[in-house]
């Protein structure tokens, strides 16, 4: 894809469902992979007044390597935390999870936030696409029996944050 279309696509996105305000500070969840890594240097790139930051879970298998994630993050001027966890001991030691997804997820969502919380920022920015949506919304149509999928702008009540996925617009490709 163009740099172009994807700026286009993000800008269309924030600017359709007004998801970043002059002022906000965003953290994005950053995995490593293709769409995270997209998002924050989308969101680098535009002209808007919002403080940027990156957060990365280590989830404690202890062999990630996040050397290139802080190399990009710091060619891009953008500063990256890697919050350690013990996740992989909770959910296979301890808990012993025969599908240990769902807990995973929830698990690294919580640190996400939690960590954005603690460094005052306000909003957090998760990488789903449009094909994360059109599965999503065709899973929960399957399993649910119901046509549902995750909201381009959310509110958490319990920790006052707001998740955007600026990505919703862009393919997966």
């Amino acid at each position: 894809m163009k740099e172009q279309k994807l700026f286009s696509y993000v800008r269309q996105a924030i600017d359709n469902y007004n998801m970043i305000n002059d002022g906000d500070k965003i953290a994005v969840g950053i995995s490593g992979g293709k769409d995270s890594l997209t998002l924050l240097y989308a969101l680098k790139k535009l002209p808007k007044s919002f403080d940027l930051i990156g957060i990365t879970i280590n989830l404690g298998f202890g062999i990630q390597d996040f050397h290139q994630i802080k190399n990009y993050c710091s060619n891009l001027d953008v500063d990256l935390h890697i919050v350690e966890t013990q996740i992989s001991d909770i959910v296979f030691n301890k808990r012993k999870e025969s599908n240990p997804c769902s807990l995973c997820a929830k698990m690294r969502k919580g640190a996400l936030n939690n960590h954005a919380k603690e460094l005052g920022f306000n909003t957090i920015a998760y990488a789903h696409h449009k094909d994360d949506m059109i599965e999503t919304a065709i899973m929960s149509l399957l399993y649910e029996g119901r046509f549902h999928c995750f909201s381009p702008v959310t509110h958490l009540s319990n920790t006052n944050l707001k998740v955007i996925r600026p990505l919703m617009y862009v393919p997966e490709k």
